[in-house]
């Protein structure tokens, strides 16, 4: 009572199967190739891409939280001593989270995001760091919007480290301290006889001379700047 094997439905079945499976496997064939053209564009606007102050960014789907004016990121950038520069300049490797972040956000605004920029160390700049790069795209009007951030955090200490370099005023009130404590630990019978205030504040003015010369001869030697003039220039020496 059993039924008769038809060859010819067999091969059809046959056919149509293969035929559906390699369907099926074009079709990932075909999205995985979009993917990829879709992260070495990605990948062609970090490392290469021109500076741009607006992205078509469809605003309310934008998350508040991750929205920064430039003011807010020079503040911060000043403070910690870091430079907000584009993308291109970074030296660092820009994790696949970062380019899945990207991909999403286009998806999600159907747009091409242009104009990176990255918060970071300057060392960041110019070789691999452990430090946190935050990575932005502009939204416009002075505004920006982080996209990824990746790495660890900075060190506790780094604003209080980096606060004399911020400006002039904050460098010369660092010398001074600085004069005062090593002034205060040097016995003032190496240079005089007398122990009185008088010499104290002769050798205090002779070690902030010292001091302030060698501040000096390391700044234009290594052609260091202050806070406010590095945080976004590209320069090495700036």
């Amino acid at each position: 009572m059993l039924k008769k094997t038809n060859v010819e439905e067999k091969l059809r079945a046959y056919r149509d199967r293969i035929n559906a499976e390699k369907n099926i496997l074009h079709q990932v064939q075909s999205i995985l190739r979009k993917e990829q053209e879709k992260e070495v564009l990605i990948v062609n606007e970090l490392t290469e891409g021109k500076d741009e102050n607006f992205n078509n960014f469809t605003i309310s789907k934008l998350d508040v939280d991750r929205v920064y004016h430039l003011d807010h990121i020079k503040k911060i950038c000043i403070d910690y001593r870091l430079r907000f520069l584009a993308s291109r300049y970074f030296k660092g490797k820009i994790p696949p989270e970062a380019l899945i972040e990207i991909k999403s956000l286009e998806k999600q605004h159907q747009t091409q995001l242009k104009g990176f920029k990255i918060i970071a160390p300057s060392k960041l700049f110019k070789l691999e760091n452990a430090d946190d790069p935050l990575l932005f795209a502009p939204i416009g009007n002075g505004y920006y919007y982080l996209v990824h951030k990746w790495g660890g955090d900075l060190h506790p200490m780094r604003k209080f480290l980096v606060m004399p370099f911020r400006n002039l005023t904050n460098l010369i009130i660092t010398v001074l301290m600085v004069s005062w404590v090593c002034t205060k630990m040097m016995p003032l019978g190496l240079f005089t006889g007398e122990d009185d205030a008088g010499s104290f504040w002769l050798l205090y003015m002779f070690m902030f001379k010292m001091i302030g010369s060698i501040v000096i001869f390391y700044g234009f030697a290594l052609g260091k700047n202050f806070n406010t003039h590095i945080w976004n220039s590209k320069y090495f020496n700036a």
